[in-house]
């Protein structure tokens, strides 16, 4: 008995529609690249319900008639391709006619088209891949779809969709990477009526400040740099303009968003020396290389590009980044002619991304307060020159077990508390002397009050008289008010206005005032990075975050009563030997250990 049939078209389409559509943002970059392929000079997206309710995207392109609106529709239908070899001469964005018989099978579309000779366009209705109305329609040129209850015939899907303010957040990003490749066409956002972005025809470095604000004024080195092969252009950062988290960076191959952490990579190596660990540099580059030497169809989302040479465009990408770097005066230039083999030796550099992931929840708490002369298990006493390293990892293999403390050394007495460099808290103890870390101490005190106030919803705010105003890059925007109440349960208050601002009018008690805007600028950065690198549970994440930008700094000279307050904060902790990164925060030299260094 056969057993293999084919599939029907509308099963057949709502598989294409899993690989092509994913999310909401998903059906807003191919409605979007759509329109720029059509010629549109404006275009404007509308959004319901972070997508999920009504995704519209209208323009005034060259619109289509009839047939091809009706065309449009089929799948594998496309305007762009005749033959195989058309593949390797693309550059328009889409080409693979699935789109929108993806999502006219996941979703319920309407279509309005019109071309600008035509005195009529047409209106389609489609349900499920059903065509459910089609007639003749008085409307403007170029197309108009909407998209209406995405995923509504198949709730499995729309279960697996994260919360608005997240799916809101993705819609963000895939109208920013359009914006960014081409400044020349208006584009309009429009969320729940209320225009969030108007960014009328610009040049590439206005189009910048439009998205990410007006500190990338002066923060905008041009980058420009021609061979043979391929051409470079665009801006990238100063090193101020650096950010801990890797979400303002942009490469456009044939004005194609793309991702590459190779050539990322060669971004990141042209900063060696100018950059703190950890941080990456912005940057907005367009890569111009001929169709024939880059195949976009390896990936459903197009983000993923190979190159016939990918370790040219890598050196030539470093080589371009330090031209304009040197140009600044921030490293000495280079000159393309100066080394025939530039871009075979920076090629050969390989990305070595280090990955961090560490828990604590396991631990055993303890009441150190009531026993604050215990100190650590003798085994990490006084290794002064053990690495870093070997510490984490003894911290991390401790993770699935718990954790008890051995009593080796109690304080003496009305002992002296001082400073060492501005870094060091020094307190004898009766077997030695305790040396403390200042800043991990103190995050580690911070961590923990920080925790318990998110458990407890307990946090308290000292208002502030002259309310701070600050304004975000838009996901920023999205994640803040998406964790409002958490920010709220360690002290944050906020007023919200229109075009991604925000008045700070308190903040955490007991936290230095006068920087509000660079506590919470720092926290936001903070909270993507370990987002992204450490994959966190929310609270332990801003927990974690808030206390890095918010404890005393290595350098921070403390008054007596300060350095007190630290130990004491620091032994009534559940977990006092390290800081919430690993870190150990006090060193013991015991007496044994210091008779080391003055006997023979």
């Amino acid at each position: 008995m056969d057993i293999i049939r084919l599939l029907p078209d509308a099963i057949a389409n709502q598989i294409a529609a899993g690989e092509v559509v994913q999310r909401p943002a998903s059906a807003v970059k191919e409605l979007m690249e759509n329109a720029v392929d059509a010629g549109a000079t404006k275009i404007q997206l509308i959004i319901k319900d972070a997508g999920k309710a009504l995704i519209q995207v209208i323009d005034n392109g060259k619109g289509m008639s009839t047939t091809d609106a009706r065309m449009s529709l089929e799948r594998h239908a496309t305007s762009k391709i005749e033959k195989a070899e058309d593949l390797f001469a693309l550059r328009t964005m889409g080409f693979r006619g699935e789109a929108l018989a993806s999502l006219a099978a996941v979703a319920q579309l309407e279509m309005k088209t019109r071309l600008t000779d035509d005195e009529l366009g047409t209106y389609l209705m489609v349900e499920a891949s059903e065509v459910k109305k089609q007639e003749p329609i008085a409307c403007e040129k170029g197309t108009s779809i909407a998209i209406k209850n995405l995923f509504y015939n198949i709730p499995a899907r729309r279960n697996f969709l994260k919360s608005n303010s997240v799916e809101y957040r993705h819609i963000v990003d895939e109208f920013f990477r359009l914006a960014l490749a081409n400044p020349s066409i208006h584009f309009i956002l429009i969320n729940h009526d209320d225009i969030e972005f108007d960014l009328p025809t610009s040049k590439l470095s206005q189009r910048i400040v439009q998205l990410f604000g007006k500190s990338y004024t002066s923060a905008l080195l041009p980058c420009d740099a021609a061979t043979p092969y391929v051409k470079i252009t665009g801006y990238t950062g100063t090193p101020e303009a650096a950010r801990k988290t890797r979400g303002e960076q942009f490469f456009f191959a044939n004005n194609r968003f793309i991702r590459s952490n190779y050539l990322h990579h060669a971004v990141q190596s042209a900063y060696e020396g100018l950059l703190a660990d950890g941080n990456f540099p912005f940057y907005v580059l367009f890569i111009e290389i001929d169709p024939k030497n880059i195949d976009v169809n390896v990936h459903p989302t197009k983000t993923e590009i190979k190159f016939d040479d990918e370790r040219a465009v890598y050196g030539i990408i470093q080589a371009a980044v330090r031209e304009a770097l040197g140009k600044s005066n921030l490293r000495p230039s280079i000159d393309f002619n100066d080394d025939a083999n530039l871009v075979n030796k920076l090629s050969q550099q390989k990305d070595n991304t280090i990955y961090y992931e560490e828990r604590y929840n396991t631990l055993t708490q303890r009441n150190n307060l009531e026993n604050w002369s215990k100190l650590v298990e003798g085994e990490w006493l006084g290794r002064v020159s053990q690495q870093e390293e070997t510490i984490n990892q003894q911290l991390f293999a401790q993770q699935e077990t718990n954790f008890t403390a051995t009593p080796t050394h109690e304080f003496e007495t009305h002992t002296t508390v001082f400073q060492i460099a501005n870094q060091y808290v020094a307190q004898t103890v009766k077997n030695g002397l305790m040396l403390i870390n200042q800043q991990a101490a103190h995050q580690r005190i911070l961590y923990e009050r920080f925790l318990q106030q998110l458990k407890a919803k307990s946090g308290e705010s000292q208002q502030i008289l002259f309310p701070e105003t600050l304004s975000l890059p838009a996901t920023d925007f999205v994640l803040v008010t998406e964790m409002e109440q958490e920010l709220a349960a360690l002290g944050f208050k906020f007023t919200f206005f229109s075009n991604n601002t925000l008045a700070i009018t308190g903040t955490p008690a007991g936290l230095a005032t006068g920087k509000e805007k660079t506590l919470l600028d720092g926290l936001i950065e903070q909270f993507k990075w370990n987002q992204s690198e450490l994959a966190l549970p929310i609270h332990e994440n801003l927990a974690r975050s808030l206390a890095k930008r918010a404890g005393i700094k290595a350098g921070q000279k403390l008054m007596p009563e300060e350095l007190r307050s630290l130990i004491d904060s620091l032994m009534a902790c559940k977990i006092p030997q390290h800081s919430p990164e690993g870190e150990l925060t006090f060193f013991i030299f015991d007496v044994p250990k210091i008779e080391t260094y003055f006997k023979r």
